[in-house]
């Protein structure tokens, strides 16, 4: 895998183990569209070590079907206020059965604190079919904007104090 980008990798990967944004993910329909989608995300290794990002979805999920046509993605993780920073990259999807709904039990808690909610109840349901959506990447870039953007957020806020 290939990192560039101001943070080393051990900084990219604490950053999308810890980040808890959903995934934007991009890929193609089999008519070679572009389609892109935000999944709840787990960053992990394999046991020999290869770096993996793991999503959840119905198996009926269109996603699933562009994915079997087309396993090339690109994907980014990163924050929605200032001081933007974060991670893109690409790589290839495999998509499999979620056994015992295990990936999706870790990413509800992971994203809601625990199983026990209504949304859990539903993603949870005996009739519900669940996959795991296995991005292996082969290019990563970080980029963190803290610097450059420091003061946005105090200027807002003595602006905001100041017409009060």
């Amino acid at each position: 895998m290939n990192l560039t980008g101001p943070w080393s990798e051990s900084e990219a990967a604490e950053y999308l183990r810890e980040a808890t944004v959903p995934v934007r993910i991009s890929c193609r329909t089999p008519e070679g569209h572009p389609w892109m989608l935000s999944l709840w995300y787990e960053w992990t290794e394999t046991p020999d070590g290869t770096p993996e990002l793991r999503c959840a979805t119905g198996a009926d999920a269109d996603v699933v079907r562009y994915l079997r046509n087309d396993p090339e993605v690109a994907f980014e993780v990163s924050e929605n206020d200032p001081p933007y920073r974060g991670v893109r990259g690409r790589g290839t999807a495999t998509v499999e059965p979620d056994e015992g709904k295990a990936l999706l039990r870790s990413l509800l808690e992971r994203y809601l604190g625990g199983t026990d909610s209504e949304l859990g109840d539903r993603l949870l349901s005996d009739d519900r079919e669940e996959v795991r959506i296995r991005v292996t990447p082969e290019r990563l870039h970080a980029w963190d904007y803290t610097a450059r953007m420091r003061n946005v957020g105090a200027e807002d806020d003595a602006e905001g104090s100041k017409k009060d």
